[in-house]
């Protein structure tokens, strides 16, 4: 299974495929530690049992009905102040190829979950090792929700649901998202951050909206009016703009 051949250059030219793991992410940081792996490298599986999502949040899926992977990437061109820069690149990605099924409704979720309208499809987590003062290696974890047509978490929603179809082909969804990486990741590379990151706020879930956030006990409501270099995500609240970082603030759905 998994036996993809997608038209890139490098990303997912080399694949490993786990019929069952814990989490990919894992799986591929100990293969960073115990070898030398090449740029680009997926490790996919069909059954992960332990998946791990942004603030520590585990993953629902069904065996052999969604997209769970981690890509391997070796950005020596970014320095570690510049990490934000590839969640963009990568967020981007990954909307790409899914516009192309779903053109209305998709969005970013700040700093890189993948929502429909005001479900969840999909999500990114991505952990950095540095080399100095620069990225060394990039494990890029991507779960998309494809097939699958049931929940627990009822703000959850696959493709399938939201673009109702057939049974879709996974591999072929695999080689698409690999070629959308890529290309993202290599205008990254070839200098247009700042094309990017405009490209980013114009998808960017409830950008210039007012909402509800919480911060601890404390609701309050605020406009998101962009995000930092550093990542931060930058609120006006009462008229001040305030920073916070990933695991300081929390949208109310």
């Amino acid at each position: 299974m998994y036996n993809i051949q997608p038209k890139t250059l490098f990303v997912g030219k080399n694949t490993i495929y786990l019929p069952s793991c814990h989490s990919t992410n894992t799986f591929a940081a100990e293969l960073i530690q115990n070898s030398e792996i090449l740029d680009g490298t997926i490790v996919i599986t069909s059954n992960q049992t332990a998946g791990r999502g942004q603030r520590g949040n585990s993953w629902e899926t069904i065996p052999g009905q969604n997209i769970t992977a981690s890509f391997i990437l070796k950005p020596k061109f970014l320095t570690a102040t510049e990490q934000f820069k590839l969640n963009i690149a990568v967020s981007l990605g990954v909307h790409e190829f899914l516009e192309k099924y779903l053109p209305n409704d998709l969005k970013v979720k700040w700093p890189n979950d993948i929502y429909v309208a005001n479900r969840k499809l999909g999500g990114i987590l991505i952990e950095n090792s540095l080399s100095g003062s620069r990225i060394g290696c990039s494990i890029v974890g991507i779960g998309l929700n494809i097939n699958q047509l049931g929940f627990a978490e009822p703000k959850a929603i696959s493709l399938r649901m939201a673009a109702p179809n057939d049974e879709y082909d996974i591999e072929k969804l695999v080689e698409e998202l690999a070629q959308s990486l890529e290309k993202n990741y290599l205008e990254l590379k070839a200098g247009f951050a700042n094309r990017q990151k405009e490209r980013y706020l114009r998808i960017l879930f409830r950008y210039q909206e007012k909402h509800f956030f919480e911060q601890g006990n404390e609701r309050f409501s605020g406009q998101i009016m962009g995000v930092a270099d550093s990542g931060c995500l930058i609120v006006e609240v009462n008229g001040e703009l305030k920073y916070f970082d990933f695991k300081e603030i929390k949208f109310v759905i």
